[in-house]
């Protein structure tokens, strides 16, 4: 028996990286999944690798930015599934690099609406439904730069900082409702975002994660599967850290030398 049977669950951005592997792994579980993203073609070949394997998605291509297209998602997912039990928010956007006081205002303006507002009207629109139901999980992708900070990404270790905090609000709002809202701190994983940085720099990503190691998609999407799932039954305003140790590492700061 699938771990998701019977559940129909929305992912955003899941054209690639960790949403495009959760997406698969739900399927697998027994899901009918949402697939939302972007980029077309990247939305459509996730649909087609999840019915090549049996399984069941339909593919919604939206700005989760835009009001009117999340809109669109919800009702979408309502009149091919005729219900909505799990919300994986997970689309975002990295922007500028950049040190704060370059941070060009459009660039501010386009991660809050993404990555912050995107999680925002995606709760919004999927709630009601959930309530109808009886309730429902949803999964909000932070970030660990939502608890550290990272040089050069303001915005976007701004927007993940507002995903937690408005986790957690949402949590305590349906905890009675029977709606559990969690959120994810994915580190440093091998997407494709990642694995376009030169070689220098991904040996660099690996030797500050204590595992030795960027994540891979799959590790952070079985993460997501145990969050949506009734395993996590009791679970809520919860945030899930995926990150090969690297949030609770020091050696950054001052490295003591072990006794032998």
């Amino acid at each position: 028996m699938g771990r998701l049977d019977g559940k129909v669950a929305i992912i955003t951005g899941a054209g690639m990286g960790m949403g495009q592997a959760a997406a698969i792994l739900f399927a697998k579980e027994g899901a009918k999944v949402v697939v939302v993203d972007w980029v077309a073609e990247a939305g459509e070949e996730t649909v087609k690798t999840i019915k090549e394997a049996g399984g069941e998605a339909i593919f919604i291509k939206a700005d989760v930015s835009k009001t009117e297209d999340v809109k669109n998602i919800v009702k979408t997912a309502i009149d091919t599934y005729g219900k909505l039990d799990v919300l994986y928010n997970n689309a975002a956007i990295l922007g500028e690099v950049t040190f704060t006081e370059n941070c060009s205002e459009e660039n501010w303006d386009r991660i809050m609406a993404v990555n912050l507002k995107g999680v925002f009207l995606g709760m919004k629109y999927a709630i009601p439904e959930m309530l109808k139901r009886g309730g429902g999980s949803i999964v909000n992708t932070a970030s660990q730069c939502a608890e550290r900070g990272t040089r050069n990404l303001c915005a976007y270790c701004a927007s993940k900082g507002g995903v937690l905090a408005l986790t957690r609000v949402t949590a305590m709002e349906l905890a009675k409702k029977n709606i559990r809202v969690n959120g994810l701190n994915p580190g440093i994983i091998a997407t494709p975002m990642a694995m376009r940085a030169s070689k220098e720099e991904q040996e660099g990503f690996a030797a500050v994660i204590p595992q030795g190691r960027m994540g891979r998609p799959e590790e952070v999407a079985y993460a997501a599967l145990f969050l949506a799932s009734d395993e996590s039954s009791h679970v809520t305003g919860h945030t899930l850290i995926v990150d090969g140790g690297l949030e609770v590492d020091n050696k950054q700061v001052i490295k003591v030398k072990a006794k032998s």
